[in-house]
């Protein structure tokens, strides 16, 4: 699953983008060897993986992490095929949920796009161009309903008052995902508004500018939508830095939770994904599924033999391997379940697939 990062020019986009990428490279034993340019990935700190990693006393620690792909830049009238817009909605149309950077610093030295800097102006922008993009699809789909072969069919009339409505939403600027559309609708339309979105507010690396701040926070509540704060400038240059120097770096910036960090567990909750773990002597490792996840399909994110030959999942939870101390201890107290292909996976599961080949 992918989040796309989108935004006007010069708000910090690509420079969010070299942070992530630098991530990438310099996570240790991360399993992204190859990635495509336009993709960087970021590992998800999580402390249990360190703690079962010193359990099983692991040669290999792999973190999970998040996929955040650059989405090609955007102007004004993309959706009518301005400037790189149509492979900005195109590349928009693929990813799962949106990570929209906004500008929220000043700096005489980089030029706004805009003639005054107003974040909620440029979210305007950006969701108006979406907005459109919908409104369109929606139009040429009930035009493509309204042929002599839909007339008797009772799914497409009633496929087309859905649409009817839809487009009335669209022109009175109410997004897809503020509305109700039935799952399989969203699944064969892909609306662009209906994706999960995210605000990442790019701020100065001194006090945050509440005036520039506060109404986006005000937006992204009314829309419900989750916001955080980030210098891109700033996590860009401590990336570049040697991964011992970083937490001394934080420390003197009284940073107590890295902004790269933040964001992936932003994105993790935006894609409604839980963790869990298989850890042994030769490697721990961190997984994220979708939540709701049965153990067959979990045992398919590691590899599609296990979940094709799925006997038994061996379960525990590290909440009581934390507890109790031990894996010997849990053993003791029968706290080791075996469970079938249905079971629904928990956040913080502990997994042995057992399988055949």
């Amino acid at each position: 699953m992918e989040i796309g990062i989108v935004g006007l020019p010069n708000v910090g986009k690509s420079t969010l983008f070299n942070a992530l990428t630098g991530a990438s490279a310099a996570a240790s034993n991360f399993p992204f060897t190859t990635i495509e340019p336009n993709v960087g990935v970021v590992p998800l700190p999580d402390e249990r993986l360190t703690r079962l990693a010193g359990e099983w006393k692991s040669a290999k620690v792999t973190p999970s992490g998040i996929r955040f792909v650059d989405i090609a830049g955007l102007v004004k009238g993309a959706s009518q095929g301005e400037g790189l817009g149509n492979k900005f909605l195109s590349n928009i149309r693929a990813v799962d949920a949106i990570a929209h950077v906004v500008r929220c610093f000043q700096d005489e030295n980089v030029v706004s796009v805009m003639e005054k800097l107003d974040p909620i102006n440029a979210v305007d922008v950006i969701d108006t161009e979406l907005l459109l993009a919908d409104l369109q699809q929606c139009q040429k789909a009930l035009e493509r309903l309204h042929g002599p072969a839909n007339s008797g069919d009772q799914k497409a009339r009633d496929k087309k008052a859905l649409l009817t409505a839809a487009i009335a939403a669209f022109n009175e600027g109410k997004p897809a995902r503020a509305q109700k559309f039935p799952p399989e609708i969203i699944e064969e339309y892909q609306f662009l508004t209906s994706k999960p979105l995210l605000y990442v507010a790019n701020v100065d690396e001194g006090p945050v500018n509440e005036g520039l701040l506060a109404p986006l926070r005000e937006r992204a509540k009314k829309e419900n939508a989750a916001l955080i704060t980030l210098c891109t400038k700033l996590e860009a240059e401590i990336v570049q830095l040697p991964p011992e120097e970083r937490s001394a770096y934080y420390e003197s910036a009284g940073i107590t939770t890295p902004g790269l960090a933040t964001l992936a567990q932003a994105g993790k909750d935006l894609l409604n994904l839980i963790c869990f773990f298989t850890a042994g002597p030769q490697e721990t490792r961190a997984w994220l599924i979708p939540k709701a996840t049965r153990a067959v399909k979990a045992a398919g994110k590691i590899h599609t033999d296990i979940e094709r030959g799925f006997i038994r999942a061996e379960v525990y939870k590290y909440d009581d391997l934390a507890r109790l101390g031990n894996y010997k201890a849990l053993q003791e107290k029968n706290l080791i379940a075996l469970e079938g292909k249905d079971y629904e996976m928990k956040d913080g599961d502990v997994v042995y697939f057992r399988f055949s080949v």
